[in-house]
């Protein structure tokens, strides 16, 4: 018998679909800062509920009622099998929400799922899981399966359905609210249905004074509003509001008045402030019109007019003061794992449960011309403390049972991720997690080991387009030189590494594109990279490019904005038509990261002609052979992250002469090592290793240190140098 539920003042509502494997974090962040404010909530992830509903015994029956039009063979043989999903789906789902192990077995040896088109790809299947084990492989079998039944629901039940999106098609880059206007004067969809249903029931056990509905993405957008339809049709009583990814970067600009018949505000950026400005207002007498209330970036209807009101002289809380992110109340044990291709990387979006936090608010390079710089979310840069962040991580794994992070940072500072790292380790905390880099110096052989003992797997950043001159003109700071050596940091540290990719942006050349896949050949083939996804260039209205068109070399097509705006059709002065090199690029990446066909011609991957590559076969090769900087800033810190070692003094005579030695065995979590030094040295170096321990409360400088050495002995750069303490460098001793 499920409890029953308290009365809350608000409640938070992620609508259908973002993701299988967790929840989308918006609700979370706003329910964790309402908490401070003492203002009861109550959040739900429609989206995994819808889910769970359909892909089930009751669900799948329902789906399967005779076939009115005629189908296709794919799907009369899904038909044929409708037995067979419904009696294993409630056991494949289960064993997807990590309940039912033991079916793996079942999974993989075959004659279990019932199987139509999508199993058709599997021709390397023992070649790309022979390495990744059982529950992957049976995960990916198990994904395969459900994605059969998402190609009868589009094709039988309702053409818009995605896993992780709903009708995007009428979200995306609609400048006018017309056709998404329209459709939702439409029949409700089977999907509409359950996710009205379920609604229906939580709103009557919440009974909430104001509703807040999060869209972060253009799937999302048209089940916000019609669930925002069916709450003012039925309990017109309860404020709505809208907030998210997609009103922040997409209705900046609103002033079709339709939109206010299904929501009563739409907020706009980070969004403490203005839900606390809104609680406030629903809280306040009736009587007060809002004409005299102050709220903060906010859309509402006034004298029948669209007003943005920013009328409040209080300025947006400081990341200290947000509070931790609360996922109570969502199903955290409900979310299912899947593995959609046989890529370790990819798989970490899919697969497994993450907690979601941000390092810092904005993002502290702000300046690559393809990204949308101009918005408050990225261009406002302000990190949070190590020592918060580590405390909120340690909240986080009491409330949610999970190690996992997920830092969903536009690009990790470098120096915030070390003092995080340095306070993970420090506290003794075993977590496991992953976030968004830009490939720039800072990353350091020895920071990459810092990251990896702290629990860090893995980082994806940005190599856009493989061209100096391209990099330069995104302004993204780096070069393909650099890259590279990042991408070997990390991945001889054991950090595995996706790389972004980007094709078609504006003055591209053919050469270029064909030249950047050699370099992106070559970094797969070394080894540096181990994942990859390919995007073809977007123009956006709040971005440098989109901003000042001219300046690029594209014509933008735009049109009236009264709803969205966001992506904009645009003309290249090149004439290119980039859409082609689509399909080669991708396919070829899909190679690359099953580490086979580098020795295929570019050439082979295109059904066009294209140049030769003036590429050269061992451009990155060279990158990696160059000689790295070994000079230490005065002011870098070194830090020992191993343990204390075995000591023994012994003897050593040369010449007649006679003096003492200390023999240092080392042991690491793989091996053991011995180095051996001058006794008195060696006392120092047993003393300072204590000294600039991990778990020391003092970190010591470079020139600490010296001088420290300097006090007892002469010539510290013979001893930093000397064979001993490079063999420390190697493994513990770390100059960050």
């Amino acid at each position: 018998m499920q409890k029953p539920y308290d009365l809350k003042n608000i409640l938070l509502i992620t609508p259908p679909f973002t993701q299988l494997n967790t929840p989308y974090p918006a609700t979370a962040y706003i329910k964790g800062f309402l908490n401070t404010k003492k203002i009861s909530t109550y959040q739900m992830d429609l989206g995994i509920e819808v889910i769970l509903e359909l892909f089930s015994k009751n669900g799948l029956t329902k789906i399967f009622s005779p076939i009115t039009h005629h189908p296709s063979p794919n799907i009369q043989r899904i038909y044929s099998l409708k037995d067979d999903y419904i009696k294993t789906i409630d056991s494949v789902i289960a064993f997807l929400q990590g309940k039912n192990p033991s079916l793996a077995r079942q999974i993989c040896s075959g004659n279990f799922l019932p199987e139509a088109s999508r199993f058709e790809q599997l021709d390397d299947m023992e070649f790309a899981f022979g390495t990744m084990g059982m529950q992957d492989k049976a995960k990916h079998l198990a994904t395969l399966y459900l994605e059969d039944l998402s190609d009868f629901i589009v094709e039988c039940i309702d053409e818009n359905f995605g896993f992780s999106r709903y009708a995007e098609r009428l979200g995306r880059s609609a400048n006018s609210f017309d056709e998404l206007y329209n459709h939702l004067q439409n029949e409700l969809t089977f999907i509409d249905e359950i996710t009205i249903k379920i609604l229906k029931e939580r709103v009557e056990e919440v009974q909430p004074k104001l509703v807040l509905i999060s869209v972060p993405f253009p799937g999302n957008l048209y089940s916000a509003f019609r669930c925002a339809q069916f709450l003012k049709t039925n309990y017109p009583n309860i404020k709505l509001s809208m907030g998210g990814g997609f009103p922040n970067t997409e209705l900046r600009e609103l002033k079709d008045k339709r939109v206010f018949e299904f929501f009563d505000f739409i907020t706009l950026d980070d969004g403490e402030l203005p839900v606390e400005l809104l609680y406030d207002f629903v809280e306040s007498s009736d009587s007060e019109a809002s004409e005299e209330k102050p709220f903060k970036r906010t859309f509402l209807l006034e004298n029948n007019q669209v007003v943005y009101k920013n009328n409040t002289t209080r300025h947006d809380y400081k990341q200290s003061k947000v509070g931790t992110p609360d996922y109570s109340d969502l199903l955290l044990d409900k979310y299912i794992s899947v593995i959609e291709i046989a890529n370790p990387m990819h798989s970490l979006w899919s697969d497994g449960r993450w907690n979601k936090l941000t390092m810092a608010h904005g993002c502290y390079w702000g300046k690559c011309t393809f990204c949308d710089i101009s918005l408050d979310y990225i261009k406002l840069y302000e990190p949070i403390a190590a020592k918060i962040l580590v405390d909120r991580m340690e909240e986080l794994i009491a409330q949610t049972g999970e190690n996992g992070f997920h830092f969903v940072d536009e690009a990790a500072p470098p120096a915030l991720m070390r003092e995080v790292a340095l306070e993970i380790i420090k506290r003794k905390l075993v977590v496991t997690w992953w976030t968004n880099i830009r490939f720039e110096k800072s990353f350091t052989t020895d920071l990459c080991l810092l990251l990896k003992e702290s629990g860090c797997i893995a980082v994806s950043g940005g190599l856009e387009v493989a061209s100096d001159r391209l990099l330069e003109l995104i302004k993204k700071g780096v070069t393909v030189e650099q890259v590279a050596q990042v991408t070997r940091n990390f991945t001889e540290s054991g950090i595995m590494v996706h790389a972004y990719l980007m094709y078609g942006y504006p003055t591209q050349t053919i050469q270029e594109t064909v030249d950047s896949l050699e370099m992106v050949r070559q970094l797969f083939e070394l080894g540096v990279l181990q994942s990859g996804f390919w995007h073809q260039f977007a123009m956006t209205a709040h971005s440098p490019v989109g901003m000042f068109p001219e300046e690029f070399g594209v014509i933008p097509e735009q049109n009236e904005i009264t709803f969205a705006n966001n992506d904009i059709n645009f003309k290249d002065k090149t004439g290119i038509n980039h859409d082609k090199f689509s399909f080669g690029l991708k396919k070829s990446l899909f190679n690359y990261m099953h580490g086979i066909c580098f020795d295929y011609d570019l050439q082979d991957w295109f059904d066009f002609k294209i140049p030769k590559t003036k590429i050269p076969s061992d451009f990155i090769y060279n990158c990696l052979e160059k000689e790295q900087n070994f000079s230490t800033k005065p002011n870098a810190k070194i830090v020992w992250i191993g343990g204390k070692p075995q000591t023994e003094i012994f003897s050593k005579s040369k010449k007649g002469n006679s003096w003492e030695m200390m023999k240092l065995t080392f042991h690491n979590k793989t091996q053991s090592y011995d180095i051996s030094v001058n006794a008195e040295e060696g006392k120092w170096l047993l003393e300072t290793l204590d000294k600039i321990s991990v778990f020391a409360e003092n970190k010591m400088t470079f020139s600490q240190l010296k001088s420290d050495f300097e006090r007892e002995f002469d010539d510290f750069e013979l001893f930093w140098f000397s064979k001993p303490i490079q063999v420390l460098r190697s493994t513990s001793l770390l100059v960050l």
